[in-house]
């Protein structure tokens, strides 16, 4: 941002004795010029607004700048240029477009050979992911064959993944920012994690505000569980009648003691206050 001065108007007003007078002798002064200006003719100076209109024309200008340097560091991804069939159609893999490794979304009974590919440039993978730095820099078989199988994910989720290692973008409902939350933190993409976290947040609500939790404490998204146990705790008197938190007691009681203590520990602070200021 350049050093442009700050355009301000201040409103004075010289003491007279009835409201017509007072309404005559209103002015406003230009804090940049000095120049002052009455009521009827109230507004900025001609050369503070056009300065007003130069910072404007020059971050336009700026942003542009910025948006052209982006889309040059962008990396090409090999979705590109892949019309994607319908969704009824089986699906094909996308042009390699040069890439050097594949992702397979996998499961531990699946054959390979009968997984759909998501090509990738290992140079991207390596660049975006220390994970995938460690893996395809070593002599690790995914390094040595070229493959990289990844359990519990989704074709499309892995796909999107993928691209958005290519292109820092995402296209996000709730269970692909779940989806991509995982991939985020197993391949240490913090950027993506900060991302899906922030959009789940936008979508927290006290029906989902239990399962986010368990979901945060297990994938280690820090903001999505502050959020979701702040919504908990501000709705104590109706979680026990909820059915997740049934499941909770039985599947991880860990999670309701720790719900319960951050409740009386915000219970304490809110009365400390009022007990001191009773004191005589």
């Amino acid at each position: 941002m350049r050093g442009h001065r700050r355009q301000r108007c201040e409103l004075s007003q010289t003491d007279s004795g009835s409201d017509s007078e007072e309404s005559d002798t209103e002015t406003m002064r230009c804090i940049s010029c000095k120049e002052v200006y009455g009521r009827c003719d109230a507004g900025t100076c001609k050369e503070c607004y056009e300065e007003a209109s130069e910072t404007e024309d020059e971050l336009k200008r700026e942003i542009e700048d910025l948006k052209a340097k982006v889309a040059f560091l962008r990396f090409c991804s090999p979705f590109d240029h892949h019309v994607s069939p319908p969704s009824s159609a089986i699906r094909s893999p996308p042009a390699p477009g040069f890439t050097d490794v594949v992702l397979v979304a996998a499961s531990d009974a699946a054959s390979i050979d009968s997984l759909l590919p998501v090509p990738a440039h290992k140079a991207v993978l390596v660049s975006r992911s220390p994970v995938f730095k460690a893996m395809l820099e070593n002599e690790m078989e995914e390094s040595r064959s070229g493959t990289i199988k990844i359990t519990d994910v989704s074709y499309d989720a892995l796909r999107a993944f993928v691209n958005y290692l290519y292109t820092a973008e995402a296209c996000l409902d709730e269970q692909m920012a779940y989806d991509l939350l995982v991939l985020a933190e197993k391949y240490q993409v913090k950027h993506l994690k900060a991302h899906c976290e922030k959009f789940l947040v936008s979508k927290l609500n006290w029906d989902n505000s239990i399962m986010s939790y368990a979901f945060a404490h297990q994938h280690n998204a820090k903001h999505v569980l502050e959020a979701s146990l702040s919504l908990i705790t501000d709705n104590m008197d109706k979680l026990t009648k909820k059915e997740e938190y049934m499941e909770l007691v039985e599947k991880d009681p860990r999670l309701v003691v720790e719900i319960y203590e951050a409740y009386l520990s915000r219970q304490v602070n809110t009365a400390a206050p009022k007990d001191s200021s009773t004191k005589p």
